[in-house]
């Protein structure tokens, strides 16, 4: 059965967006349900699991987003700066969001935090868009989907795909966020895919 957008928009606008659902969080969510109803159907739990990544990813505004939130990829470059000076990103040994020679910076960008110049030359083979040319195209929507759906779906981030969480004899919501993240946050992002797929369910028995 078809998702039935109405009846899904209803459901999420009261469980995930506090009652508002703005048009640009609708233009997301569509493009999103698109990509994840055509051609050869995925599983419900696949595709309600990436709508929640990326609602944590970009702070549910469902919109491509750079590293930091920032407007500009110079206000994200400089936010980076500041945070690695004061120590704040413990994890990080290198400044990857730094410009190279060539101007280009290697941020997070997307509805996932794509980062580093080699997960941009990775997903520029594999979704077959330059991203080595123009870093920037992650934050394109249509490019943005590509890169959520295909990273997420083969292992291309982590080395962790869905399949491994999601399949006919296992459901783990919590443990697929090492999918993006180890385990940041992954209580709260599962809490938000077992919402999408109840949404995705419901409008599906429209």
């Amino acid at each position: 059965m078809p998702i039935a957008r109405k009846s899904f928009f209803d459901a999420v606008r009261v469980s995930l967006f506090g009652g508002v659902l703005e048009q640009d969080q609708v233009t997301g969510l569509t493009a999103i349900l698109d990509r994840g109803t055509i051609g050869d159907a995925i599983d419900d739990r696949w595709l309600a699991y990436m709508l929640a990544t990326a609602h944590h990813e970009t702070g549910r505004t469902m919109q491509p987003v750079r590293e930091t939130f920032a407007a500009s990829d110079a206000k994200a470059v400089a936010l980076l700066d500041d945070a690695f000076r004061r120590g704040r990103l413990g994890s990080v040994s290198t400044p990857y969001w730094r410009r190279d020679a060539d101007g280009k910076s290697w941020l997070g960008r997307g509805l996932v935090q794509l980062t580093h110049k080699v997960n941009y030359e990775k997903m520029s083979v594999m979704t077959g868009i330059d991203l080595v040319s123009r870093p920037e195209r992650a934050m394109e929507m249509d490019v943005a989907v590509a890169i959520l759906f295909i990273g997420m779906q083969t292992g291309a981030f982590t080395g962790r795909k869905l399949g491994q969480y999601f399949s006919a004899g296992k459901e783990d919501w919590t443990g697929a966020r090492r999918i993006i993240n180890g385990r940041d946050r992954a209580e709260l992002v599962a809490g938000y895919g077992r919402q999408y797929l109840a949404a995705i369910l419901k409008a599906r028995a429209q």
